[in-house]
């Protein structure tokens, strides 16, 4: 039986890519997807900027759901998510790459540390887009 952490690849964009990879970022946002429902603690995401090699990897300590992305931003703090930004700013942000469609479907806060070995391994592929997605 194998006690290996499940590996995930999402895509971010190079400025939310860059936060992750000097751990400045701890919290990621995401739409509540089917496919992500079972992501855990102990889990490893392995965030990649679209269209290139550049990779970092994070384990997961936490997902919890809320609501809405105000409900997430709320009990996550702003500066979690992205320290260089207001809280104001970021619910633009996100409200402009998730419609109102998606934001319906929830908001998951995924908290994350960075690691610090990186493997390969095979990884389903996120290509919904994201808030940090490309």
């Amino acid at each position: 039986m194998s006690t290996a952490a499940r590996v995930r690849e999402l895509h971010l964009y190079r400025r939310y890519f860059e936060l992750v990879a000097a751990g400045r970022k701890s919290i990621e946002v995401r739409v509540r997807y089917a496919h992500l429902a079972d992501l855990a603690a102990g889990d490893v995401i392995r965030f990649r900027v679209k269209g290139t090699d550049e990779t970092c990897e994070v384990s997961v300590r936490r997902v919890t759901a809320y609501e809405d992305f105000e409900a997430l931003l709320d009990a996550e703090g702003a500066a979690n998510i992205d320290p260089t930004a207001t809280r104001a700013e970021q619910l633009g942000s996100i409200r402009s790459i998730y419609p109102e469609e998606k934001e319906a479907l929830g908001a998951l806060a995924i908290e994350m540390q960075l690691a610090t070995a990186a493997g390969h391994s095979d990884a389903a592929e996120d290509e919904s887009g994201g808030v940090d997605g490309a």
